[in-house]
């Protein structure tokens, strides 16, 4: 018979005040426990963790005055993805974040077609306390890169991080600013994009800034260098975090990232040639930190790869 104590659910009792009455189960329970995310109490809640007066509700159900809320939060399950000793970039950390600069080529998470060899492999090697946190296959992971995209990534250790990331995400008030290598000289050299994104309706593995449904998507960027007529260097900052955001746009408006297989012209720069991938990174994140609300910089210098070629082109 094994010494070691199993390990219990978690029980909280909480009543509805008459002044929170009419709101949303979920908002108003995220309110009352603000170390668990709304994405997981919504969880819990369509799972039938979450009993008002002793029935189960659905997340949007309206709270009612008096009602008694009896939340049981079972442990987390443990996540599947092994851990593997992969080097990272790491450009911060303390107890609520880790800041990586993402090396190009490296997926961010575990998916059909990668289930190792991913930034989330590598995390749960370096942070011991990341299983858990967020979902299964993907813990703490707030936003995403590309695949072939380097550059800034937030990534929250623990779910009240994640929650107010997320938050943040959401309301638009991160700041994320891109340098990107491109095809030809953008005019005018200064410009914001906004068109809606979706799957295309010729290819479903690519998206599209003219689809038959999509979301608003809004891209602005700003000529930072140019190589002539050849290329351009610009400085792209995005309002909103559609797939493949920046290179949809720029292919909209036919100045592709240079190296982009999916949605650029795949010609030769002269005798250049062409790059090894999209030639694309993130450089800035600006965000508030979870606990302390104190906004934060973070900087990913430009790789070795896109100042070669910045170099190269200069003297083509």
């Amino acid at each position: 018979m094994s010494s070691e104590a199993p390990i219990q659910d978690s029980v909280q009792q909480l009543t509805v005040e008459p002044e929170d009455a009419g709101q949303r189960l979920d908002t108003w329970l995220h309110a009352q426990l603000p170390d668990y995310s709304r994405s997981r109490l919504q969880g819990l809640i369509r799972k039938g963790h979450v009993l008002v007066d002793g029935h189960n509700v659905r997340p949007h159900a309206a709270t009612r005055p008096g009602a008694v809320v009896t939340v049981t939060c079972p442990p987390p399950q443990a996540v599947t993805v092994a851990a593997e000793n992969i080097p990272l970039d790491i450009l911060f950390e303390d107890s609520d974040l880790v800041v990586v600069n993402k090396a190009a080529g490296l997926v961010v998470h575990p998916a059909v077609g990668n289930w190792t060899g991913t930034l989330v492999n590598a995390l749960l090697y370096h942070c011991k306390d990341l299983a858990g946190v967020g979902g299964e296959l993907r813990p703490g992971i707030v936003h995403r890169l590309d695949k072939d995209t380097s550059g800034v990534m937030v990534v929250a250790k623990n779910d009240h991080a994640l929650q107010h990331l997320v938050d943040q995400f959401k309301a638009g008030t991160v700041r994320k600013e891109y340098a990107a290598l491109v095809r030809g000289v953008p005019r005018p050299p200064q410009r914001r994009i906004e068109t809606l994104i979706g799957r295309s309706r010729h290819d479903r593995k690519k998206m599209s800034a003219q689809p038959p449904r999509g979301r608003t998507a809004i891209t602005n960027y700003i000529v930072a260098e140019a190589f002539g007529d050849r290329a351009a260097q610009l400085a792209v900052t995005i309002e909103t975090g559609r797939t493949h955001q920046i290179r949809v746009h720029m292919a909209h408006v036919g100045h592709p990232v240079l190296g982009d297989s999916l949605y650029g012209r795949n010609k030769p720069i002269g005798e250049l040639g062409l790059p090894g991938r999209q030639l694309l990174h993130a450089r800035h994140l600006v965000l508030k930190h979870p606990v302390s609300n104190e906004l934060h910089t973070f900087e990913a210098p430009l790789p070795q790869d896109m100042c070669s070629w910045s170099e190269k082109l200069r003297t083509m």
